[in-house]
Formats: structure tokens, sequence, C-alpha cells
């Protein structure tokens, strides 16, 4: 072997020693009689990797983005210890522009490019599935949420028995989500006429599935259910379902769908009087954001949607100390605009990442972080997260349950914001307050 090739050997050996451990790789390179980096080099950044959708039909997920990320930075501005060590972190956003292809590609440029050491992702399937298939196929521990757990695990194939090792998710499920819906169509003494209005996507694909979806619990609770085939994203004539829920006399609209798709039906839904029947609207998705819900004018009051964090939450940031409804009244200062639900979740994705790597021991170790993941037991802004109990709170191995309940949009009067969202159910989680009753669509 040449010396030129001995060296560059050498030197090779050394970068990937200090890239794993940082500054104390010059004391394993200087014993072993290596070339040492220079000590007094800054410590390698941990690197996470975040993907969301910010542009797009999926927008309003993203919303919120920028100022979480700016909040948890400032919080993580003198970086975390890990073991003895203290590391400066780096959150590496991506926009995944509302597009699977596009989620899968900047999730592997995180992984292969940049070489996060843990990914994290939020916002409907079509970011996190593919974000956690990339995470699972390049063996890097992902921490993902704000999603039903049925569609990211079944929906990337599992099955009871065989989850995944690297992926790891906490939201409610579809359950605790229509478990909700019926407890609120229960209180208005409807027909039990069910019209159910899917989105051909990740989500509405799980949620239209004939044996896991809403239908299922829903006929069980005794309501008549009717689903049209799936609609394809940016449609805009509806005639052909409303027609068939005008039919069927349904007093209760449900369903998943975008804001934008929403807001079409709706408006040709009030067109072709399917709306002077209905005594319910409950649209996941579509109805959790209030710009969407402002966008509908007047048509907006009553819809009532599932609430999975507000400023009314009885939960605190470890990270940073504040409670739901002191983050809630820091972005509406910050921001000028109204609390939206993915606030939470935004924020408890990155704390529940600093969270595991806090306590991971070697950052640089992949196995470290997966072991930190499996061993959560933290409480986040939006309640508990773990991945230990295998109880109602874990009903598969990757997947932890967080709390549900129900909200209706109100309007205000004389208020800064025209409408809202007033938490009115609560059976699944009594520690979230009510703060109104349920009435029925005027």
């Amino acid at each position: 072997m040449s010396k030129k090739t001995k060296n560059s050997k050498i030197n090779e050996f050394n970068r990937r020693m200090f890239i794993k451990y940082g500054t104390g790789a010059a004391v394993v390179a200087a014993s072993v009689g290596l070339p040492a980096p220079a000590i007094h080099a800054a410590r390698k950044p941990v690197k996470i990797g975040f993907v969301s959708p910010q542009t797009g039909p999926l927008a309003a997920f993203g919303e919120a983005d920028r100022f979480v990320l700016a909040d948890a930075n400032k919080a993580l501005a003198k970086g975390i210890k890990i073991g003895k060590r203290t590391f400066p972190v780096e959150i590496l956003s991506r926009d995944s522009q509302s597009n699977p292809n596009r989620a899968a590609e900047v999730a592997a440029e995180l992984i292969l490019k940049q070489e996060v050491n843990l990914m994290i992702g939020s916002s409907s399937g079509d970011t996190v599935n593919p974000v956690s298939d990339q995470a699972e196929a390049n063996e890097v521990p992902c921490v993902t949420a704000d999603t039903p757990w049925q569609i990211v695990y079944f929906g990337r194939g599992a099955t009871p028995k065989k989850g995944f090792k690297w992926t790891y998710h906490f939201f409610w499920g579809i359950d605790d989500m229509l478990g909700v819906f019926m407890n609120m169509w229960n209180m208005l003494g409807t027909n039990k006429k069910i019209a159910s209005l899917m989105v051909n996507d990740a989500d509405g694909v799980v949620g239209g599935d004939p044996k896991r979806g809403f239908k299922p619990p829903m006929e069980g609770a005794g309501f008549a259910y009717v689903q049209p085939p799936l609609f394809q994203p940016g449609t805009t004539d509806f005639t052909a379902q409303i027609n068939t829920f005008k039919k069927q006399g349904s007093e209760i609209l449900t369903g998943i769908a975008t804001p934008p798709d929403f807001s079409t039906f709706w408006t040709q839904a009030a067109q072709q009087g399917l709306t002077k029947q209905l005594k319910a609207a409950t649209i996941a998705k579509a109805l959790l954001f209030p710009p969407a819900i402002e966008a509908l004018g007047d048509r907006g009051d009553g819809l009532t949607t599932e609430v999975w964090w507000s400023p009314s939450h009885p939960f605190k940031s470890n990270l940073t100390g504040k409670t739901s409804r002191d983050f809630a009244n820091a972005y509406m200062a910050s921001t000028g605009r109204q609390w939206t639900q993915p606030l939470g979740f935004k924020h408890a994705n990155i704390e529940v990442a600093i969270d595991v790597l806090k306590r991971c021991g070697d950052p640089g170790d992949p196995n470290a972080i997966l072991n930190a993941i499996e061993n959560t037991n933290y409480e986040s802004i939006v309640g508990p997260v773990s991945w230990k109990f295998g109880d109602r709170r874990n009903p598969v191995k990757n997947a932890c349950r967080t709390p549900l309940v129900g909200g209706q949009w109100k309007r205000q009067s004389g208020g800064k914001f025209k409408y809202d969202l007033t938490i009115v159910e609560n059976k699944q989680a009594q520690n979230i307050p009510i703060g109104g009753d349920l009435k029925p669509l005027s």
C-alpha cells in the first residue's frame, strides 16, 4: 500500500470518527497515533429533519410552522445535553408541497445528503407516510404526528402483528374520531342517516375503506351510512354526490376532504338545497382551520369537527414551559392570526424529538436513538406520549394515542375573529373542559 493511500484511509477513518463523536474523537485519534482533528473545532450539530406541507392544498397544516420553529430554536439556542456533552441542534425544515412524491424526495435528501440524526414529520398521510417510508428504508429513527394512526400504520402495509422498526407515531385514531363524531350527532336527535364524502388521497382511502374506515363503526352504532365513490382532489362538480345525499334524506354529513374541496362542495350543497335538510356537518381535515371556515362566509356557522389541541387543553411543554394557552396567546400576539390546531402538535413533534435525543446517550448511533424512542414516557403540550404500555394508549407497537374531543365553529359578535372553535363534547377526554353547548346547523 502506498504512503499516500495509507494516509488517505487514515484521514477518512478519522473524519468518520469526528462526525460520529465530535471533539471526543480527538482523544481516540491521539491514543492510537492517528492525525487528530483540531480539538477546538465546533462540535458537529445534531440534525433533525422536519417535513410538513407548507404550500399546496394542505398548506393550512403548515401555517404555524415558521412560528413553531422560531420558538423552538430560541429554546434550543444553547444546545442540548446528551450524556456529559452539549450539542448544538439544527432543525432542517422542508416543504412537502402537499405532494407525497415531493415529501419522499425531500425526506430522502435530508437523510442521504444532510445526514440527519432523527426525522420528524406531520400533517396528513400524504406527508407522514412517504417520510416514514424513507426513514424505514434507510434505517433512520423517525417520529411523526398529526395523522390518524391507522392511516400511518395500516396505510403503509403493516398488520396488527407486524409493524415497523424505525418509525413511530403519536396521534389519535379513526375510531377515536368517529366516537367523538357520533357522540355529537347523538346530542342532536337526528334521523341517523349519514352522507359520507371521501377524497381519494391517503387519508380518504383509509377512511373510506369498507372494513377499516367510517362505515363499520357507524353502522354498528345504528346509523344508516351512504358513501359514493371516492372523489378526486380538485373536483369541481359534486352534483352526483349531492343528489345521492338528498335522495337518502341524510341529516348528517361526514367524510374527509381538504379545505378547498370542501368549500367547493359546501357552496354547491347550499345552491342545490342539501344544506336545508342537514342538522350536522362534521368533516375531518377540512374544518380544522380558522381561515377555511372564514372562507365559507356565513355558511361556516355551526360546522363541527374533531379537536386535537386547543388553548383549553390542560397540558404544557416541557421544552419551553409554556402552557397550551400561553403558547396559543404567544402565536396570536406574534402573528396576528387566530390559533390553529396543528400549532400544538408541531411543537409536540419537536419537543418529543428533543426528549428522545437527550436520553439517547450517543446521537451518532441510530440504534441508541431508536432505543430512546421505544422507551419514551413524556408529558408534552398535547398530552402524554409513550410507546411502552401496550394498552389502549398503544393499540400497536408503533402508535401512541393522544386525547380527542369535539368542537363547533360559532360566529362571534364584536371579537377580533369571525368564528371561534368551541369544545362541545369531551366524553373520551373529560380532563379537557367543555366551552359551550352543541347547536344544530341553522
